[in-house]
């Protein structure tokens, strides 16, 4: 096809015929000279093959849809612009390994990858026979990461780990937050909340969503959970609450 999805793909029939053994390989990546190159170094594997190509994340899609594969080649550039990237691919193919070619590792994009679920994260520059070595490691379920990555993820959860742990300096929580979170803890719906408090529901929420962020939680339980964890609220007078 003419935007270069799946040219030279092997059809459903032939793919389903290939060794038991044989790792199927889907290459996306928006530059064709890459797709040439990552071909040519597969072709004389006897046991990978690649199934299906596709230059833009959209065709990958319609890919693991046809073709079923056991790793993805995927170009970092391709996931620009997008959040959920990752997570949708591993909904869709849940048995499709990722591989994420960039071309300079960072720390954050890099724990960020492997956080939603990337199982290696290689250089554009990384040669054939490493390339080769990483696709068969990964195939049989290991983990591709190197010394510095390791370290980057392992900073990443202490750090997780230490802010779910210890509460935050310097909270400031007006009253009326206060109120809100000791509804919260009571098990007090949004509507029950905005009755006692004389607001709106709205008003209620806008006020939860500031205090998820001040305290760095995501929902009503991780606030409830935080606040018996820190003993927060025996840090104000009750009738300040009132």
């Amino acid at each position: 096809m003419s935007d270069g999805f799946l040219d030279e793909a092997v059809p459903d029939s032939e793919a389903g015929e290939l060794e038991q053994a044989t790792v199927r390989v889907i290459l996306a990546d928006s530059q064709a000279i890459y797709r040439v190159g990552m071909r040519k170094v597969f072709a004389v594997e006897d046991n990978i093959r690649v199934v299906a190509q596709a230059e833009t994340l959209a065709n990958l899609h319609i890919a693991l849809q046809r073709f079923p594969a056991d790793i993805v080649v995927l170009e970092g550039e391709l996931l620009a612009g997008t959040v959920d990237a990752i997570p949708e691919l591993v909904r869709q193919a849940p048995d499709a390994k990722i591989i994420v070619q960039v071309v300079d590792k960072d720390e954050s994009n890099t724990v960020e990858l492997y956080r939603r679920g990337v199982r290696g994260v290689v250089p554009r520059s990384i040669s054939p026979d490493l390339l080769i070595k990483c696709i068969r490691k990964i195939a049989v379920g290991e983990t591709w990461i190197d010394n510095r990555s390791i370290n980057w993820v392992i900073d990443a959860y202490r750090s997780q780990a230490s802010a779910m742990t210890e509460p935050r300096t310097q909270l400031k929580l007006s009253p009326k937050e206060l109120l809100m979170i000791t509804c919260i803890t009571r098990g007090m719906r949004n509507k029950e909340i905005a009755y006692q408090v004389g607001t709106t529901e709205q008003v209620v929420k806008n006020y939860l969503r500031k205090v998820y962020d001040k305290l760095g939680v995501s929902d009503r339980l991780e606030l409830a959970l935080y606040c018996m964890h820190h003993q927060l609220l025996k840090q104000y007078p009750t009738q300040e609450l009132r």
